[in-house]
């Protein structure tokens, strides 16, 4: 019954909102499109954004990413080398920007000896500031790596249809998903469902939110 309705609400998201063109580059979404990124520094930005859209708004981060990228930074190297009080000051718009500095550049280091492989998910947990949920917005957008990433957004709303609760752990929710969902499609097909689902939910619960993003999933 779990997987069933996980799998329904997938469909019904996606016929309702259509693709959402994550993970957005260079300051804009791109539906449809699944072959990005196509760069080491594409790749990159993902990261930095991943990583800055911690506990904060998606539009302070866009503001922060403009700052970076007005001072050409979203390049691991660049950003490695610029002095600490420029880059906080670049992504004061982001907030906790003290340690979101630290955090970047801890991983723009760890980007460059990556030599732009994928890295594996228990090396990026060893990082400062990389906890799941970046982790997985990592490796499944910037690295085309097959993890769902569990956000708030998919807690509520699956927990007010039942199909979780707020105290199932991170990689119970994940799994719950992956259960779902890996039989049903190859690899790279499994990918691009993730990528979508997680946008998808998302998107519904920030027009639906505080209560009603669980509206689509009734009983069924």
């Amino acid at each position: 019954m779990t997987h069933r309705i996980i799998i329904e609400e997938y469909h019904k998201l996606l016929e309702l909102y259509g693709p959402q063109g994550w993970w957005p580059l260079g300051g804009e979404y791109h539906p449809g499109r699944y072959d990005l990124p196509q760069s080491a520094n594409q790749r990159f930005e993902i990261c930095v954004g991943a990583i800055l859209t911690q506990n904060t708004a998606w539009k302070s981060v866009e503001k922060a990413l403009t700052n970076l990228r007005k001072a050409e930074l979203i390049q691991p190297l660049s950003l490695q080398r610029i002095a600490d009080d420029n880059l906080k000051e670049a992504i004061r718009p982001a907030g906790y920007f003290n340690r979101k500095c630290v955090y970047l550049k801890t991983f723009a280091e760890f980007f460059v000896g990556q030599n732009d492989s994928p890295p594996n998910r228990a090396e990026l947990l060893k990082l400062r500031g990389i906890g799941p949920e970046t982790a997985d917005s990592m490796l499944l957008y910037g690295w085309q790596q097959p993890w769902f990433v569990v956000d708030t957004y998919t807690r509520r709303l699956f927990s007010s249809a039942g199909i979780i609760t707020m105290q199932d752990s991170y990689q119970q929710i994940q799994h719950r998903f992956h259960s779902a969902l890996e039989p049903l499609f190859q690899s790279k097909c499994r990918i691009r469902v993730y990528q979508e689902y997680h946008a998808l939910i998302v998107q519904h619960a920030k027009l639906h939110r505080p209560g009603v993003a669980g509206s689509l999933t009734q009983p069924h």
